[in-house]
């Protein structure tokens, strides 16, 4: 059903709240918690009978500096490095403001998290990801999202937060002044409610799902695996179109080349970054596998068949371990091993001599600690040792990152930078930090606003809520 705009005259609510939000994954419980612990009363809308999200299908890591997690393990970082990573990566595109504003806060949310809900936060201390000065990637004990999206959903219960399931907003009713003042929506029954608000948070991620917003935004993805969640529509920046918002960067997107084929389960980038290597159904290396698993999506797909070969060893298997996912793609038979890369091209189906001819390769950039021809610096890197490991996998684009354009508490603004009254966007649903090409993505980057954003439209939109009158 199209998300719509409609005046709200002569409508009759039947339910009232003060902060409503659309949409429970990561951004949006976040929200939740921070506007209740300010007093406001909060109502959460999930079209899923179980809040899941984008999250949920991630590894449900969110980078942050300066943190006391970093600091047990021993590690190094400050806001500044994090801040100046970013703008590397999106080519500085992203907007300054914008990624000070969520670098800033970062640690902060996590730490309140943890603190004020129970959230086991510990850093990756084992590895470093692609673009990323320090080890600043924070992440609960199996290092998944859906363990983070239970641990939200848990604490959104505990804090008395009314979550209701099985309701897809579908209309937002606005006054002359663009203020929102309720919600309508629609259970899988047909029926449905109108919830009057006094302050509206978009929570609902970016267009992924919406086939004809990537073939107008995302040409080049439009015939993609999608990774993310079903129920990333747009919506967010439908709504804002209608009501006069702006939107920046909406061909930014986070694609991934590294999901398993045909399993469909996410392989950890670490795999590559390790040390590991891909080559395509020819048993050859076709680019620089340490840029980042954002822009490589593009370049798997692009290969015959749209897949490539991951291949690693045993010492990587082991670091890899800690990821839910890679554990789970182990169970369903997706990595391979064998004593020998011969056995292990036999296995893989691809020529031998050349898996052969292109592991020889890598191990003498290795040795010689010299940039290859596609850029890749093998400086420092551990060479691989039987027993090796080979995982199929293909390219997917899992979620958009650009949207609507918000300031320093999320608010939603209107071209020439003046905020829409009440209306507030987070994660997905607001421009993101990594500019306006997949090679722009800093690994993190999505659940960095999703949770910077959150613990900031939280606070505000109660303080609004809060002095309003519905």
């Amino acid at each position: 059903m199209a998300a719509a705009v409609e005046m709200s005259s002569g409508v009759a609510f039947e339910a009232a709240c003060d902060v409503l939000v659309i949409g429970a994954g990561a951004a949006g419980l976040v929200t939740a918690l921070r506007a209740a612990e300010a007093g406001a009363d909060v109502l959460v809308l999930e079209r899923d009978a179980v809040p899941r999200g984008s999250t949920a299908l991630s590894a449900g890591l969110v980078p942050a500096a300066e943190t006391r997690f970093q600091r047990a393990a021993g590690i190094a970082d400050s806001k500044t490095a994090f801040a100046a990573d970013i703008m590397a990566k999106s080519h500085g595109e992203a907007d300054v403001a914008a990624v000070d504003r969520v670098v800033d806060v970062a640690g902060a949310a996590l730490e309140w998290l943890a603190d004020s809900h129970g959230l086991g936060f510990s850093v990756i201390d084992n590895f470093t990801y692609p673009g990323h000065s320090a080890r600043r990637m924070h992440g609960l004990a199996s290092r998944s999202g859906a363990e983070l999206m239970d641990r939200l959903r848990a604490a959104a219960e505990a804090a008395g937060i009314a979550i209701v399931n099985n309701a897809t907003a579908t209309t937002l009713y606005r006054d002359g002044d663009g203020r929102i003042a309720g919600v309508g929506l629609v259970r899988p029954d047909g029926g449905g409610d109108l919830i009057a608000c006094k302050a509206l948070v978009l929570a609902c991620n970016g267009y992924g799902g919406n086939k004809a917003i990537v073939e107008a935004e995302i040409p080049g993805m439009a015939g993609a695996l999608y990774f993310g969640h079903p129920g990333n529509q747009g919506d967010a920046v439908l709504w804002g179109r209608a009501l006069g918002a702006a939107s920046r960067h909406l061909s930014g997107h986070q694609g991934h080349g590294s999901v398993a084929h045909p399993h469909g389960i996410l392989i950890t980038w670490a795999t590559l970054t390790e040390g590991g290597f891909q080559v395509n159904l020819d048993g050859a290396r076709f680019g620089n596998e340490a840029l980042g698993y954002s822009e490589s999506a593009a370049t798997v797909i692009a290969q015959r068949d749209a897949v490539a070969w991951t291949v690693f060893d045993a010492r990587i298997a082991a670091i890899s371990r800690q990821f839910e996912d890679f554990r789970q793609a182990e169970a369903a038979g997706a990595i391979l091993m064998a004593d020998s890369l011969a056995a292990l091209a036999e296995r893989m189906r691809l020529p031998v001599a050349a898996l052969e001819a292109t592991a020889a390769a890598v191990a003498q950039f290795k040795r010689d600690g010299v940039v290859d021809g596609f850029g890749r610096n093998w400086a420092g890197i551990a060479p691989l040792a039987a027993p090796f490991a080979a995982v199929r996998v293909t390219g997917a684009l899992f979620h958009t990152q650009g949207g609507l354009v918000v300031d320093g508490d999320a608010r939603v603004l209107r071209p020439g930078d003046t905020p829409l009254p009440n209306l507030f966007a987070v994660g997905g649903a607001a421009c993101g930090v990594s500019g306006a090409q997949a090679s722009g993505y800093l690994s993190g980057n999505g659940l960095l606003t999703a949770v910077s954003l959150g613990y900031l439209a939280g606070a505000a939109s109660a303080a609004l809520a809060l002095t309003e009158a519905i």
